[in-house]
C-alpha cells in the first residue's frame, strides 16, 4: 500500500514538472505588444431605418356610384389637378341641374315681390320670406354642384400612384379606397436612438448647425444624397428606451420610395481619442481588462473604460494612457504577474493592420 502511495505521489511531482515547464516554454517565446495612440476619429453608428414620403395619403371616393373611368395607372408619376377617376355622374348632374332650376325659379320669385315690396304692395315679411327662399336655393344648387365635382377625383399634389383597389365598372361606396398617392420629392426617414446617445446629441448640437446623415440602401450601397435631421419625437419610447429621429433626404431622381427600409449612418467627431485594438481586450463578470507590460517585464491585468467601439477598436476613456505597453497577442496563454519576452509594434502600424484586415 505505501508502495503504491510513493508511486503516485511521485507521478504528480513529475506531472506538475511537466506542466511548470511547459508553461516556462510558453513564456519564453516572443510576445506582440503595443501601445494606445491618441489621434482625431469619427465614431460611425449605424441605426435601421424606416423610410416614408413626405405626403402619404390615401385616396377616396367621396360619393356612392359605378366606377366609370380610371385615367391613371400604378406608379404612374400625376400633376396637382390632374384627374384620376370618375364615378358615373348622371345622377349628379340631375341633382345639379333640378337645384339650377329651383335656384333660378326663387330668383324671379324673389325680384317679383320685390318689386311688389317697393310699391308697398305687399309687406315686407312676405319680400324676407322670398328673400329667404331664394337663398336656400342657392345654397342647395351649391351643394349640388359640390356633388357633382365628387365624382370627378383629382390628385390633390404631384405624386406616384400606388395600386389601385377597385376596377372599373366597380360599385364604389362613399369613403372606399381608390389608391394611395405619394409625394416623393422628399423622403422622411426615421431612426430610433437610445437616451444616451440622444443626451450626446442634444449637449453638443449646434442650432445653427444642421446635423448630417448617410443612408445606407437594402443593397448594402449609400445613397447620394446626404439627409438633415430635422425633427426628434417629444416622448421616448418606454418599453426600448429609444426616441425617434427624422431625417429629411432629398429625392431628385425618384429612387426613394414610400416603405423602404435601410440603415442610418451617423458620425460623431473624436478629438484626441485613446483608441485600443479590440482583440487586446478581454472581459470579466462584465469588466473589460488589458494586459500591461511593466519596464520588469511582467504582465498585470488592468480594468480599462470604454467610452464608444469603432471597427476594431475602441475608445477609451480611463484606465490606461499612451505611455503604457499592452499585450497584443497571446492572452489566453499567460496569467497576471507572468514575465514575459516580447516585441513592440508601433500602434500605428497595428492600427493600419486592423483597416487592410477589415477590407
Amino acid at each position: 500500500m505505501k508502495r503504491i502511495l510513493m508511486l503516485i505521489s511521485l507521478c504528480v511531482v513529475v506531472l506538475a514538472s511537466c506542466e511548470s515547464k511547459k508553461h516556462e516554454k510558453e513564456l519564453e517565446s516572443n510576445y506582440l505588444v503595443t501601445s494606445p495612440v491618441r489621434k482625431d476619429t469619427l465614431l460611425t453608428n449605424e441605426y435601421v431605418a424606416q423610410v416614408q414620403s413626405i405626403r402619404n395619403i390615401e385616396i377616396r371616393a367621396q360619393e356612392r356610384g359605378y366606377l366609370q373611368d380610371i385615367y391613371v395607372d400604378e406608379g404612374e408619376l400625376v400633376k396637382k389637378g390632374q384627374v384620376m377617376f370618375r364615378i358615373m355622374p348622371k345622377l349628379y348632374e340631375a341633382e345639379q341641374q333640378k337645384a339650377e332650376a329651383e335656384a333660378e325659379f326663387a330668383r324671379i320669385e324673389y325680384q317679383n315681390t320685390k318689386q311688389l315690396a317697393d310699391s308697398n304692395v305687399v309687406a315686407p315679411n312676405e319680400l324676407a320670406m322670398a328673400k329667404a327662399h331664394y337663398d336656400k336655393a342657392k345654397a342647395e344648387l351649391a351643394l349640388a354642384n359640390v356633388h357633382l365635382d365628387f365624382t370627378t377625383i383629382r390628385a390633390p399634389f404631384d405624386g406616384i400612384v400606388d395600386r389601385l383597389h377597385l376596377k372599373l365598372g366597380s360599385l364604389v361606396d362613399e369613403g372606399d379606397l381608390l389608391t394611395t398617392l405619394s409625394d416623393n420629392s422628399e423622403m422622411w426617414v426615421y431612426y430610433n436612438v437610445p437616451e444616451a446617445e440622444y443626451l450626446e446629441y442634444m449637449d453638443t448640437k449646434n442650432s445653427e448647425d444642421k446635423k448630417e446623415v448617410q443612408l445606407l440602401m437594402a443593397n448594402n450601397k449609400t445613397y447620394n444624397q446626404t439627409g438633415i435631421v430635422q425633427t426628434i419625437e417629444g416622448e421616448f419610447n418606454n418599453e426600448t428606451g429609444n426616441i425617434a429621429f427624422r431625417a429629411t433626404f432629398p429625392n431628385p431622381k425618384g429612387l426613394l420610395r414610400h416603405g423602404e427600409t435601410g440603415s442610418v449612418i451617423t458620425t460623431i467627431p473624436y478629438k484626441n481619442a485613446l483608441l485600443i485594438p479590440q482583440k487586446t481586450t478581454f472581459e470579466v463578470l462584465e469588466k473589460h481588462y488589458v494586459y500591461v507590460v511593466s519596464d520588469e517585464n511582467k504582465i498585470e491585468a488592468k480594468e480599462i473604460k470604454i467610452a464608444s467601439e469603432l471597427p476594431h477598436l475602441y475608445v477609451i476613456s480611463d484606465g490606461i494612457t499612451e505611455e503604457d505597453k499592452i499585450l497584443l497577442e497571446g492572452l489566453r496563454k499567460v496569467r497576471n504577474g507572468d514575465k514575459i519576452e516580447y516585441e513592440f509594434e508601433e500602434p500605428e502600424q497595428v492600427i493600419n493592420h486592423l483597416q487592410l484586415y477589415a477590407e
